[in-house]
């Protein structure tokens, strides 16, 4: 990124789309789209991740990316479940295209996604 004024509105449009992907995660989740729902939880702790790594200047461009800058926050931030929870996060990305988690883990998964969501929204 060029400038901190282009990090700053990076970070602000993943900010909103993680906002909006949460809201129709618990939409899905209450109609049992548990698919739709896993897809949107996804998006949303992508999107979380997305945010911090462009206030510092850094796009992430690739699932390994994302992995890796969450492996660093997970060190850095003296949080050692978030890699944990952002795999699980990965796990419902795989079920929007296999659709084999039971609907318990989606839910499970889901409070372990806003949790991610939580504890990264604290260090902003």
């Amino acid at each position: 990124m060029s400038s901190v004024a282009e990090a700053a509105e990076k970070a602000e449009h993943y900010l909103k789309l993680n906002n909006k992907y949460l809201v129709d995660a618990d939409t899905l989740l209450k109609r049992k789209d548990y698919v739709q729902a896993s897809e949107k939880l996804w998006g949303a702790a992508a999107e979380i991740v997305k945010v911090l790594a462009a206030k510092r200047g850094i796009a992430l461009n690739s699932h390994r990316e994302l992995y890796r800058f969450v492996a660093k926050l997970k060190i850095e931030l003296h949080e050692p479940e978030l890699l944990n929870l952002f795999s699980l996060a990965g796990a419902l990305h795989q079920n929007f295209y296999e659709d084999w988690l039971p609907p318990e883990a989606v839910m499970d998964h889901a409070e372990a996604v806003k949790e991610l969501v939580s504890k990264l929204m604290k260090t902003m």
